[in-house]
């Protein structure tokens, strides 16, 4: 199944989901180090690398909606893609509430309850990047039907001989 959302012939989804993924990750990575004692400028990007995650995941969110809704129901794609969708509805809850928290907070800093949140969301993080990876490698959701090793540029504009040529 082609994706649904394109720029210049690339499906958006997989192109956004990286960004909210390295940053979400990271925010954990520099919470770890700020609570086992670094510099409490590690809490401090934590908190704005949260920030931009979420942006950046509401983002994906949206343009992943898009190949979602398209995928026939009673698929095991469907349900794949639900499951993927729900976990990352999850993480991007999960963040919010700890970024909101720390909204608030004297120090921006993690640490305690909050920390076991962000494990907690990075580990479902994890499955659901699994879950997407099932989605395009073994159900080939968002992958161009005229795919192959040996496929044009999607630059290049299509010719009436492939346009007629649709598998």
């Amino acid at each position: 199944m082609e994706s649904r959302l394109k720029v210049l012939g690339h499906p958006v989804h997989p192109m956004l989901v990286m960004f909210p993924v390295a940053l979400l990750v990271t925010a954990l990575i520099f919470d770890v180090v700020d609570t086992v004692g670094g510099p409490s400028l590690f809490g401090e990007a934590a908190y704005w690398n949260i920030l931009v995650g979420l942006i950046g995941g509401v983002l994906a969110a949206v343009a992943g909606s898009f190949d979602l809704l398209a995928l026939p129901t009673g698929t095991r794609a469907k349900r794949v893609g639900l499951a993927h969708a729900g976990a990352n509805v999850a993480v991007i809850l999960l963040f919010a509430a700890v970024w909101v928290v720390r909204l608030n907070a004297e120090y921006r800093a993690a640490g305690g309850a909050l920390l076991a949140i962000e494990v907690v969301a990075v580990a479902l993080l994890g499955i659901s990047a699994w879950l997407g990876g099932e989605l395009v490698d073994r159900l080939g959701v968002g992958v161009d039907p005229e795919a192959d090793l040996n496929a044009p540029s999607s630059l290049r504009p299509s010719t009436p001989e492939r346009i007629g040529d649709m598998r």
